[in-house]
């Protein structure tokens, strides 16, 4: 990630704890750090196993507390998918995914054409829709057969 995005990223991240009086520790800077860095939708075990390199007593239930703590705030997303492993995603701007079958990599696409679906009449009337997401499942270029 580039060092312009990143900064903007991190001053957003203190912008959001400020305004909802989360404590910004180095912990917490790191795992968010950790979560827009590489935008490859990680798990829990995956930025718990980053952040230890940095914080060798970190415990995995602070990691975990921290992420679900940043979704109830808006700095992340759950990601959906097919699986049961919780993902998240750092990018909160809106945007949709392909999730490959094969490996479970999850891809952002950025398309404004996707954006523009039309919500059924009938579920508009029925429930209170606040966001619309397009999932793609299939095969990355990796995995192709």
């Amino acid at each position: 990630m580039k060092k312009e995005k990143l900064e903007s990223y991190l001053k957003n991240f203190m912008e959001v704890c400020q305004k909802n009086n989360i404590k910004v520790t180095p912990q917490r800077i790191e795992i968010f750090k950790e979560l827009i860095k590489y935008n490859d939708h990680p798990t829990v075990t995956k930025v718990f196993n980053r952040i230890r390199k940095k914080f060798p007593h970190i415990s995995f239930d602070t990691v975990n507390r921290t992420l679900q703590l940043f979704v109830e705030v808006g700095l992340a997303k759950l990601v959906e998918g097919v699986e049961d492993i919780r993902r998240y995603d750092g990018i909160t701007s809106h945007h949709n995914h392909f999730h490959c079958v094969r490996c479970n990599r999850i891809i952002d696409i950025y398309d404004e054409n996707l954006n523009n679906i039309n919500i059924p009449e009938d579920l508009k009337e029925k429930l209170t829709i606040i966001d619309a997401k397009v999932i793609f499942n299939g095969f990355c270029e990796k995995c192709k057969m």
